[in-house]
């Protein structure tokens, strides 16, 4: 897996890291390539020793109440009441393990990770009302602006409408984000096969009382600063100030 350079991303990245009165936002979407080289090949390797890439795992169901994953719509009744009757291969479990582990290193291993800890979700536009509502509730009327970008930056790097959507829905035992203060959290892979691509939006809000997600916001903080003192200095190089005399 590989990141990929992608400026918007950066750039609505850090408008996802704020702070809002007693809690933390603390979001970030990147876009990664599924070409193989190096040391995935022999993860990847490792990783079949337990099945085949084409044999497929039962997945959890969505976390929303009443949703239907895409491959129970058309089953009869008695699937459907099946709450592991989602699948997927072996191979696209190893791209959703891997983009984890290459977008938490080094504080978090997700190697460990197993197909029920995965879902799949309805639709992109379910995916994107869920993910709407919870960050206009965290952070207002900024996110009115905010919202669309977003949503326009993702559809240009892959093709929504193109996309196979899950979620990471870890239990509270192996939860990497159940640090103390964590109030809720989202996990998004958004995967296009043909493209060999997959974005990957995560988003977590913690209590300002844990003190945890301090340094994001002081990294952003002092980017805006230094971009000022370059604006600044680019005025002042323009136009010196006159001399007292």
């Amino acid at each position: 897996m590989k990141l990929l350079e992608n400026s918007s991303f950066e750039a609505i990245s850090s408008r996802l890291c704020v702070e809002t009165g007693e809690s933390r936002i603390l979001g970030r979407i990147e876009s990664y390539s599924c070409k193989m080289a190096g040391d995935d090949k022999h993860m990847f390797k490792q990783f079949c020793q337990e099945g085949e890439p084409h044999v497929l795992e039962a997945l959890s169901p969505p976390q929303s109440t009443g949703a239907t994953s895409p491959s129970q719509l058309g089953k009869s009744m008695e699937d459907a009441e099946n709450p592991l009757s989602d699948k997927c291969c072996r191979k696209t479990l190893f791209y959703l393990i891997t983009t984890l582990n290459e977008s938490f290193r080094p504080d978090y291993d997700f190697s460990a990770a197993r197909a029920h800890e995965f879902s799949r979700e309805p639709s992109v536009n379910w995916v994107a009302n869920a993910v709407n509502g919870s960050l206009f509730s965290a952070v207002g009327e900024e996110f009115n602006s905010l919202g669309p970008e977003l949503w326009n930056a993702m559809d240009q790097e892959i093709n929504l409408q193109g996309c196979d959507i899950y979620s990471y829905n870890p239990d509270l035992d192996s939860d990497p984000f159940g640090e103390e203060g964590s109030l809720w959290s989202f996990n998004y892979f958004f995967y296009n096969k043909k493209l060999k691509r997959i974005v990957f939006f995560t988003c977590r809000s913690v209590s300002v009382l844990s003190g945890y997600g301090r340094d994001c916001l002081d990294n952003e903080l002092d980017m805006e600063l230094d971009s000022e003192e370059e604006m600044d200095g680019f005025t002042e190089d323009r136009f010196p100030r006159a001399l007292c005399v």
